[in-house]
């Protein structure tokens, strides 16, 4: 054997030794993706059913949005048509209140104007 074979023979023998050294990383890496893949696979069938359960209750809750519009829209017509009744409420007080009160303002100076009178005749006649 040369010199130059047992070189070569030394740099095989390396090698060999090199590739053994990388193999167990390599199968260890192996088996993280292998498990990985499984974990993916495991997410991706446990995911589908909430996702879907998901679906449903978003659409439940745009349902329930959509009832709450419409009863948001009745109260703010009730709320509408309560403030009209109560201007056509205040203008009639007013109005009768104006009414009420000038004709118990006349009736009062009736009565008081024909007591007056009656007063004054009844005293005249007693008198004489």
């Amino acid at each position: 054997m040369t010199w130059g074979e047992i070189a070569g023979l030394l740099a095989a023998l390396a090698a060999l030794a090199l590739v053994a050294v990388l193999a167990v990383p390599l199968m260890k890496l192996g088996k993280v993706f292998d498990e990985l893949s499984s974990v993916v696979r495991e997410t991706n069938e446990n995911s589908m059913p909430i996702l879907v359960e998901l679906k449903q209750t978003v659409e439940a809750a745009n349902t329930e949005l959509t009832k709450l519009g419409l009863v948001t829209e009745d109260v703010s017509h009730i709320t509408n048509n309560a403030a009209d009744i109560t201007k056509d409420a205040a203008r009639l007080s007013r109005l009768f209140s104006t009414v009420f009160t000038g004709t118990l303002v006349r009736t009062a100076a009736l009565t008081h104007s024909v007591r007056r009178a009656l007063g004054s005749s009844g005293k005249g006649n007693r008198s004489r």
